[in-house]
């Protein structure tokens, strides 16, 4: 046995026991026969790096992982990088920028392998941070969202929703980012508030037509001028009586002189601005809608704008031309379409100007009325977001969302917490269309070939002509697709060519097929990780055993994008739901309870706080915090208090080996007749009960919670101290059993420490990432437990007592017993010696205490007297502690008084109302301590 240094250092710890878990396979022993246990990691981005929300996310995880393979199952958490599609390329593209070059000077395939050769230089840093954050993954069998097999399963799934009628392509708006000229997700999209404008215009009546107070115009207002070149309709509510006459007439736009209905619909509040909404159905979300209830088909739809956000002339041909090229608003210090148009209205005399008053009370008069815009941006390329309107691929969601419905409903996927289910409900009951391409190169090719549309005695060739689509999982399949379907149009001997591109096919005589140059989105192909991972669509044992997953622990805020997503592929192709049970966690803030943000500058990096306190230290802090249902409030300074916990536990280490206390040679609890030892093995089996119903419920915060006081409290505080000068055989072996105990319990929190202090303190047959969970079945004895937590009692009160009323540390003070009842006489007899040192008591005596002043403990039915005659100057303590109890309980009852007045409650910041009623808490506690010692000086 290794005699323990004085100090640990964590960072010298962690390196040694990580690379010697992995390199001895112990994240995956093989246990063929035992009940198996399946957890999937959400796959970070390849390029990413380990954040706050990362280190809880996978600290939870890690904990649940490590406690089932000790519990003897057969653990597997399966982990894997996501090829993050528009992250990766613009990583690239970045640094071909550097080298003054671009994408575009490269074929797609050269472009692809550059990424290729990126991802093997640079790509793994987020798995490396993940091992120094303690994550025990099956890195033997890691994955990556583009590795081969896990690309065929992307392929197949696409095929087969096509297939099943369940994958199409359609016309809607999408997100638009202009930088990267691609759609992207909800989550890409960062709403940020800006400064912007709130414009009027008129718009004339058609026809002669009028309003009932004889207004030959309506007056619209619009925060996005730009769009009116492309306005189609004009709404208003169905029962506003300013409108009701000329619902269904026509509206002229001043510049584009497009006629145009007035239509019905809700969407337009009466009592917002003028209560009439421009209609752009091209180019905003709730304007789509609107344009589909006015009966407008998505193809109809006019658009403005390309692919770079500059105008572009609509079907119709009515942009004037002097509009065209321009981008949709200033840019490059350049003005665009917005300002043309505002100009260009205002010369014409349809600009409302917005009016107000001066100092002096004259009117002034101004283009728009200022306004707090809430805009979007793509969240990596900072550009403002454009809903475009384009030829995307669709899943229909509302279909495959039926099955993870209902198996919530049926309890096949239990929710925790579960006040997480009405928001899953609402929003699969709600569902939309999900678009899963994406115009990049990076990432998995659509498998879908375009060829010219068949008619009934011709083909139709051209660039306008909609093309027909081939979906197959290899060009030869989608080859012999158009072969069977162009047949009447072959010549003998001819042969479908495949080309790069419909422009290419344009100058070829024969028939082609070129591929779609688009790919599928990161989501569609992360949603499924539960069993493309396992070797879907081949049926493999690991997919047999392991599927569905027993349990997925993941952020709220990725319930929609990720979790949703592969329930409804899981139960699609695998018949089943993909996890049991889903746990929701909450976001990490900032310790305000801001939310994290670079601009905010309050964003903390987990591998500093590694450095700083060791990664047990987070870990154990990402635990005891994660409370259901709540956020996580970072607070370096309870991080440093578990660094400081970790420290506690490595002294007890060495005072037990300095003791003799060795590793235990048994599993179960040796034989014990002391009632202290009988005393541990009770709470050690209570602690254990504690951990296991916590982790049954995901209680992480319980679980951590209750071996946090078990090891600090009971075994350091006061098991310790109980044994110091006593410690024979019995004890020994006792505290040794006992400690192991901690070591296995405190390991999946803890792993660190832990596995060093494992095989410091003796022999091991094997590593404590693999040993054996404890038993919750020792015999406990009721006696015993009662005795000692009697004496704690006893003992914690007398020290309070001392403590209060000023008693020096080294004083020894005689004790007067009255009212012991038997029981209670033969504790004070078992425990007199315990009692002596641990309570500075000098004698033990029945009866009466002598005159003079003293202090009165009452536990259970007894009375202990401590006389103080002589050892300090009760009048003036009495002085003192009424002095303090009158500041106390003025203190306490004027935060009272604010905290009891609305004004102060509902008006001060949130944070100061906290501040308040936290230190009225403290004042009460104090002013009761006080009153109680003073009490006790009679």
């Amino acid at each position: 046995m290794t005699e323990l240094p004085k100090t640990f250092d964590p960072a010298d710890i962690e390196s040694r026991w990580y690379a010697h878990w992995e390199d001895k396979g112990l994240f995956r022993p093989e246990r063929p026969d035992a009940v198996p246990f399946t957890i999937v990691n959400p796959p970070p981005n390849v390029t990413g790096s380990l954040h706050i929300g990362h280190a809880l996310d996978n600290t939870l995880q890690d904990i649940v992982v490590r406690y089932e393979r000790l519990r003897g199952k057969d653990a597997l958490w399966v982990v894997g990088t996501d090829h993050a599609g528009i992250a990766t390329q613009m990583v690239v593209e970045r640094q071909l920028n550097a080298q003054q070059q671009k994408r575009t000077d490269f074929t797609r395939e050269d472009f692809v392998a550059k990424v290729w050769e990126w991802k093997a230089e640079s790509g793994g840093a987020i798995t490396r941070q993940l091992r120094r954050l303690g994550c025990s993954m099956d890195w033997a069998n890691e994955r990556f969202t583009m590795d081969e097999g896990f690309s065929k399963a992307v392929i197949k799934t696409f095929v087969e929703l096509h297939k099943r009628g369940l994958l199409y392509r359609d016309k809607r708006l999408v997100n638009w980012d202009p930088h990267f000229r691609s759609a992207i997700s909800d989550l890409e999209v960062e709403t940020v508030e800006t400064k912007g404008g709130f414009w009027r215009f008129r718009y004339p009546l058609a026809d002669g037509v009028t309003l009932a107070d004889g207004s030959d115009h309506i007056v619209v207002a619009t925060t996005r001028p730009e769009t009116m070149l492309a306005d189609m309709a004009i709404a208003v509510h169905p029962d506003d009586e300013r409108y009701k006459a000329v619902i269904g007439k026509e509206i002229l736009q001043p510049i584009t002189g497009r006629r145009f209905r007035i239509v019905a619909d809700e969407h337009a509040d009466p009592a917002l601005g003028t209560g009439a909404v421009k209609i752009t159905p091209g180019h905003d979300f709730n304007d789509f809608d609107v344009g589909k209830r006015a009966g407008f088909k998505a193809g109809d739809m006019l658009n403005m704008f390309d692919a770079d956000a500059n105008v572009v002339q609509t079907a119709d041909g009515l942009i004037p031309d002097r509009f065209i090229g321009l981008h949709r608003f200033k840019k490059d210090g350049v003005d665009g379409a917005r300002e043309a148009v505002v100009a260009e209205m205002k010369e014409l005399g349809f600009l409302v100007p917005h009016v107000t008053k001066n100092k002096e009370g004259e009117d002034v008069a101004a283009d728009f009325e200022p306004r707090t815009i809430q805009t979007p941006f793509g969240d990596r390329s900072n550009v403002v977001i454009e809903p475009w309107l384009t030829d995307q691929w669709y899943v229909d969601a509302e279909k495959l969302a039926v099955a993870p419905m209902q198996a919530v409903r049926d309890g096949a996927i239990e929710i925790v917490p579960k006040t997480w289910e009405k928001t899953f409900f609402n929003w699969m009951e709600n569902i939309q269309p999900w678009c899963v391409s994406r115009q990049l190169w990076w990432g998995h090719q659509i498998p879908a070939w375009f060829g010219w549309r068949r008619g009934e005695h011709n083909i139709a060739k051209g660039p306008n002509v909609e093309p027909d689509i081939f979906v197959a999982e290899t060009e030869e399949e989608a080859v012999r697709l158009a072969t069977e379907a162009y047949r009447p149009f072959l010549l003998e001997g001819q042969q479908i060519s495949v080309v790069d591109g419909r422009q290419e096919a344009e100058k070829r005589i024969g028939l082609s097929i070129w591929r779609d140059p688009d790919v599928l989105d990161t989501w569609f192909s992360s949603a499924l990780w539960p069993f493309g991972t396992l070797g879907w669509p081949e049926p493999t044992e690991k997919l047999s055993r392991h599927y569905p997953n027993d349990l997925l622990i993941s952020g709220f805020d990725i319930l929609f994008f990720w979790d949703a997503r592969m329930a409804m592929q899981g139960m699609e192709f695998m018949g089943q739901v993909p996890w049991k049970k889903l746990y929701l966690h909450g976001l990490v803030r900032a310790a305000d309870g801001q939310k994290m943000s670079k601009s905010k500058g309050n964003v903390v990096d987990p591998l500093g706080l590694i450095e700083k306190f060791g990664a047990d230290a987070l870990r154990f802090f990402m635990a005891a915090m994660e409370s259901q249902g709540r956020d996580v409030k970072m607070d370096e300074k309870r991080v440093e208090g578990y660094r400081n916990f970790a420290t506690k536990l490595w002294n007890a280490a060495r005072f037990l080996q300095s003791n003799g206390v060795t590793a235990s040679t048994s599993h179960e609890a040796p034989h014990a007749t002391l009632p202290v030892n009988r005393w541990i093995i009770a709470e050690t089996v209570a602690t254990v009960q504690a951990i296991d119903t916590a982790m049954h419920e995901l209680r992480f915060d319980a679980a951590a919670n209750a071996i946090y006081h078990f090891v600090w409290d009971q075994f350091c505080d006061w098991y310790i101290e109980l044994t110091k000068g006593a410690m024979d055989d019995e004890t020994k072996a006792v505290a040794g059993w006992a400690f192991d105990q901690i070591l296995v319990m405190l390991h999946p929190f803890m792993p660190f420490i832990t596995e060093e202090l494992w095989h410091l303190t003796g022999a091991r047959a094997n590593e404590l990432i693999v040993a054996q969970w404890p038993q919750a079945l020792a015999a406990v004895h009721t006696d015993a437990q009662a005795e000692i937590d009697w004496l704690i009692r006893l003992v914690s009160a007398i020290r309070t007592a001392r403590t209060e009323l000023n008693v020096p540390p080294g004083a020894k003070l005689p004790m007067v017993v009255r009212d012991a009842a038997e029981g209670t006489q033969r504790r004070l007899d078992r425990q007199g010696v315990a009692l002596a040192r641990l309570g500075r008591v000098e004698s033990l005596t029945f009866g009466e205490p002598p005159a003079g002043g003293a202090a009165q403990i009452v536990v259970d039915e007894a009375t202990f007297i401590l006389p103080l005659e002589g050892v300090i100057d009760i009048a003036a303590e009495k002085t003192r502690l009424a002095k303090a109890l009158a500041a106390a309980e003025k203190e306490r009852d004027g935060l009272g008084g604010r905290l009891s007045n609305p004004s102060f409650v509902e008006k001060a910041k949130p944070e100061a109302v906290a501040k308040a009623r936290e230190d009225h808490a403290e004042k009460t506690a104090e002013a009761e301590r006080l009153k109680a010692a003073l009490d006790r000086l009679g």
